[in-house]
This record gives C-alpha cells, structure tokens and sequence, in this order.
C-alpha cells in the first residue's frame, strides 16, 4: 500500500478575495510563498519519494521548494488541473448573484447536477483526478509516499469519489482544502483508498526558521 500527501497550493490574490479560480493562472501572494516554504520544510523531514502538481503556476511554485529540499525533480501531471469554473471563473459568489442568480441556486442546489454554465463537468473531473493519484501510487514501493499539490475542488471531488460519497455532496462535507495544509490518504493494490487526515495544519515556524 501506498499513501499520498494531498495539499492545495498556497494563497493567491484570487483565493484571498473568495474569487473562483480554476484554469485561470493566477501567481502566489506573498503570504503564499510563504506557505509554500513551510511546506518545503516539513517535506524535508519526510520520506516522500516522488513530488507531483498540476501544471498551474502556483501548484508548481508551491511544490517546486518541496521537491528541491528533498533533492527530487518536480513531476506534473495536467490530470491534476482544476476544475474549469466556465463562467463563473474570477467572479466572487457576490457578483454571480447579480450576473447569473439563477445557475447561481441551482449549483448551491447541486453543484454537480448544476455546475457552471460553461465549465466542466465535475463527475469528468473527479475521475481524472482520481486516475491521476492512482497512476502516482503505483511505481511507489511498499509503505511508499508521494507529494501531490493540487487544488481544492479537485482535490474534494476525488475524495468523494475515492470514498464511495455522492460527488453532490463535497461542498458539504469537504467545504474546503486549507492552503498548504496536509491531507493524507491510502491506496492499497486493490485501488481501495482510505482518508487518514484532513486538513492538518502543518507545523508553525519557529523564529530561527521563518522566511
């Protein structure tokens, strides 16, 4: 069996302001690059064997510390990419309201049944990212671990596929991936998978360690 560190990338200027951002390439802030150096931290005081992100610049910017300070060379995987939010993307759920309150309801309603006008189908999308996760799995050896920072839609609709829940549930159970935070799974050769942490903080930096 293999496990899997699970991690959004750190903030952008898009995430801080609540606007969707899906395929669009938006850059870390600075409290972002910041998180990405934390994470490269805690990495380093790991066995992680590979380090893998979607091809978005911040995935990359936030693994990219990660995989230097464990002396391994970043891998991408487009699989990983974002949900596609269509219209929706860099508007805030303020300005949905006013330019489209009716696909607005009904993706409140059901956010798969109804995702947004334009963007991508999220049953499509959990599929690939799970596809993804379980193709990084394989080469690991026994008890292995690999670094995946994604993003946080993506990332909660694989949970729910992986776990057997309704994918019209993960704003609800999952409503979001905490920037940078870890979250750890199990894949076992059966392709079983189970959830061992969410949303771990990773730990403070110390005075000597801060960036």
């Amino acid at each position: 069996m293999s496990r899997l560190f699970l991690v959004r990338h750190g903030e952008t200027i898009w995430h801080a302001e609540n606007r969707y951002a899906g395929r669009t390439d938006i850059a870390l802030t600075p409290k972002g690059i910041q998180q990405a150096g934390r994470l490269a931290r805690w990495a380093a005081t790991t066995s992680i064997q590979s380090v893998w992100s979607s091809s978005l610049s911040r995935a990359i910017k936030t693994a990219t510390p990660a995989a230097e300070a464990l002396g391994l060379k970043l891998q991408t995987d487009d699989r990983l990419l974002e949900l596609d939010f269509g219209r929706a993307e860099g508007h805030t759920k303020s300005e949905l309201q006013t330019i489209m309150p009716e696909a607005l309801a009904a993706f409140r309603g059901d956010p798969v049944l109804h995702h947004m006008p334009g963007g991508e189908d999220p049953v499509t999308a959990a599929e690939r990212g799970l596809a993804a996760l379980r193709s990084i799995a394989a080469p690991l050896p026994p008890h292995g671990h690999a670094l995946v920072v994604a993003h946080s839609t993506l990332l909660r609709l694989v949970l729910c596929r992986a776990l057997g829940i309704s994918l019209s549930r993960y704003r609800d159970l999952f409503p979001t991936f905490h920037n940078c935070a870890i979250t750890e799974i199990e894949i076992r050769p059966n392709s079983a998978v189970s959830l061992l942490s969410f949303n771990a903080p990773l730990p403070l930096p110390t005075k000597e360690t801060s960036l």
